[in-house]
């Protein structure tokens, strides 16, 4: 049934989406929309798609018009021009949402991981019409951080290839091993067999710290309570966003993927 449920949701989600492309140097940007109301951007993780909201997608698409591109070098996108930094990734992304919503448009903003620090950068930059920002598990904040290994999937075939992926979705994106699904198997394959774009290249330890610095819009800020690229050092998370004046939201029992493993506490959470 969960395998079921799994597929359909994809399914569904792939075939009720708008489908929509904006310039990324002399390739494309593709974005995925649904629903209606005043837009609503996601940004996905690293190595990932619009599929990491796989989970929030049709609650938040209820009441706001939905907008999630595939990052440069992800999902469907194509790469961009070499020795694109970080705030030339933010202002393609920033050019698309443009594009995609005409000139004066107000518009809310959230990024996971990797694109929480993209999203950083937009608002730092390029911020016209940006009401609101919201990061979940952000890095690059220059804070301590254990390293956390990865399994090599590439050269793997069959079982062993999903083992390698159930294995790397335990030791960096879900907290319980039980939650790890069909459905995050899913995702986290199509994700690794379309990522081409290696984000750690274009990150410094403090790249979203930085950022942050220049924005001025009202910041919200989610964690999960196991969330791998900050345990054991969450309390110098809590302290940095504190002394910002923003009291982040932890969520209890989930890891880093925590928008997909606690669905619906930061559903309720992002809708609040």
């Amino acid at each position: 049934m969960t395998t079921l449920m799994s597929q359909d949701r994809l399914e569904r989600l792939s075939t009720t989406a708008t489908r929509a492309e904006t310039p990324n140097g002399a390739g494309r940007l593709v974005w995925h929309e649904w629903g209606s109301g005043k837009p609503l951007l996601l940004l996905h993780g690293g190595a990932g798609s619009w599929r990491h909201w796989a989970r929030n997608i049709e609650h938040l698409a209820r009441h706001r018009h939905i907008l999630v591109p595939d990052l440069p070098g992800l999902g469907e996108s194509d790469l961009p021009t070499p020795g694109t930094d970080l705030w030339g990734l933010a202002a393609i992304i920033a050019a698309g949402i443009q594009a995609r919503l005409g000139a004066g448009a107000r518009y809310d903003l959230i990024g996971f991981s990797f694109g929480s620090i993209i999203a950083g950068h937009i608002a730092a930059c390029f911020g016209a019409g940006l009401d609101t920002l919201t990061i979940l598990g952000a890095g690059a904040l220059g804070l301590p951080r254990n390293p956390v290994p990865l399994v090599p999937v590439r050269d793997r075939q069959g079982e062993a290839r999903i083992a390698a992926h159930r294995d790397n979705l335990a030791r960096l994106m879900i907290a319980d091993p039980a939650r790890i699904d069909a459905e995050a198997l899913a995702i986290q394959a199509w994700n690794s067999d379309h990522a081409r774009y290696r984000s750690r290249n274009v990150v410094a330890p403090d790249s979203l710290r930085e950022a942050l610095q220049a924005v001025h819009v009202p910041l919200s800020v989610i964690y999960g309570e196991h969330d791998a690229i900050v345990v054991p050092y969450m309390a110098d998370r809590i302290d940095f966003f504190r002394a910002r004046g923003t009291e982040p939201l932890i969520i209890p029992g989930a890891g880093h993927w925590v928008a997909f493993e606690a669905a619906e506490a930061v559903n309720n959470a992002l809708t609040a």
